[in-house]
């Protein structure tokens, strides 16, 4: 076996992946693109494999990208790990970490148990509120760190991407949609960036809408819509079998990406790291499930 699985080069893949191409990975990694599609092109010499997808509008990772994912996460947790362990320099500190409702359920809990058993002296305070209030709280620097969801056009160069989704309006099978009167809506709360879009953007034909349940759960939410409750926008993968994706009579909402993002110009390595072991840990979009 001649091959050979450059630490640095893995890092670049896996930059690419998680910030969501060569120009954002290379932003974050501070280097240039020609170095970073360097870096890529020397690790798919090594290993006679191409890796990512040059074809305009083709996913990111070809199927063998897909297979060294995983793997590049593993080795790479595993090398920082024994190095970590090796250091003679102690993360200490706080870190504020915002995320959001739905998260709370999720495999975050794993993550940071793992965090806590790799750095014992730091101390991570966990803060659970809708994405609209974490951009604030990064924005005043009330919080250190959030794992929230966003607009894809809102996406910011140093932003980790965890996944992405697409938006859809829901109803139950059985609820009668009738736009000649005001819509029944369910949202999280006035701060829910899903109803703020939907006041501005989703109904140009004018549709009235009022909103009849208010309610910061994700499943509460669900729920609402799936017992007749009213329409809301869902992420798609909410979609159960007692509801259906209301198409035509409104605007279709934007897609969405779940991040990380830490406060600007962020110099904590305690921060910077519990970034890494959220954006390891989450190679899957089916560990972290976030609601608005």
């Amino acid at each position: 076996m001649t091959g050979r699985l450059d630490i640095d080069a893995m890092r670049a893949f896996q930059a690419i992946v998680m910030h969501g191409g060569v120009t954002r990975a290379a932003d974050h990694l501070s280097l240039s693109q020609s170095a970073v599609s360097h870096k890529i092109k020397r690790l798919e010499q090594s290993i006679d494999c191409a890796l990512l997808n040059r074809k305009p509008g083709a996913p990111v990772l070809t199927d063998a990208g897909n297979r060294l994912l995983g793997y590049a996460n593993r080795i790479l947790a595993l090398h920082d790990e024994a190095l970590l362990s090796l250091s003679k320099r102690t993360l200490v500190g706080t870190i504020r970490l915002g995320i959001t409702e739905d998260i709370t359920s999720s495999g975050l809990a794993g993550i940071l148990g793992r965090f806590t058993r790799l750095f014992p002296d730091v101390s991570v305070r966990t803060h659970v509120a809708q994405s609209l209030t974490l951009q604030g709280e990064i924005e005043d620097g009330t919080i250190d760190i959030a794992v929230m969801q966003i607009f894809v056009t809102e996406i910011r160069p140093n932003d980790t991407i965890l996944y992405e989704d697409h938006l859809c309006w829901a109803k139950a099978l059985e609820f009668q949609l009738n736009t000649g009167r005001p819509i029944p809506f369910l949202a999280y709360d006035d701060n829910c960036f899903y109803r703020k879009w939907m006041l501005e953007h989703g109904s140009p034909q004018g549709h009235q809408f009022k909103t009849v349940l208010q309610c910061t759960s994700n499943a509460g939410i669900i729920a609402g819509v799936a017992a007749g409750l009213g329409v809301s926008i869902l992420n798609k993968r909410h979609i159960t079998s007692a509801m259906e994706v209301i198409e035509g009579d409104f605007v279709t909402p934007p897609d969405i990406a779940y991040i990380v993002r830490t406060t600007a110009n962020s110099k904590s390595n305690a921060v910077k790291a519990l970034g890494r072991e959220i954006a390891r840990e989450t190679g899957e979009p089916t560990q972290l499930k976030a609601a608005c």
